[in-house]
């Protein structure tokens, strides 16, 4: 079955940086776009990144513009996100997910629309 795991995450200061990282098992991992969400404690889940199929194109959210990259690794099927300059209100569990899109070198930014998802891996940036 398909898994996607996630690791990275933990404690870390205002201005550190972490890069999370999903392994993937049991999908072709080039017929998927990855994407990162994230969800804080009474928040919705919200789009943070996506890269496409090739790994040609990607997108973020504003609130991340600058600070993230989002990139994969098809020999390994993983999908990383670099974070730099840390923030308190980046505090959230991180959700790596996969969309199945095989014909397309979109990619998606819809919780929605991703067909599997992680675990998670909690991130937390004290104030």
């Amino acid at each position: 079955q398909v898994q996607l795991v996630e690791s990275g995450g933990g404690l870390v200061q205002a201005g550190d940086s972490l890069r999370l990282s999903c392994a993937a098992s049991g999908l072709t991992f080039s017929n998927y776009v990855m994407g990162w969400f994230r969800q804080a404690p009474g928040k919705e889940r919200e789009f943070v990144a996506a890269i496409n199929r090739s790994g040609g194109n990607t997108y973020y959210a504003d609130f991340v513009k600058g600070r993230f990259t989002i990139s994969r690794d098809s020999a390994k099927k993983t999908v990383y996100l670099r974070m730099n300059s840390l923030k308190p209100e980046d505090t959230a569990v991180y959700y790596c997910a996969a969309r199945y899109l095989p014909f397309s070198n979109d990619l998606d930014i819809q919780v929605s629309s991703y067909n599997y998802w992680g675990q998670g891996t909690q991130v937390t940036v004290p104030s």
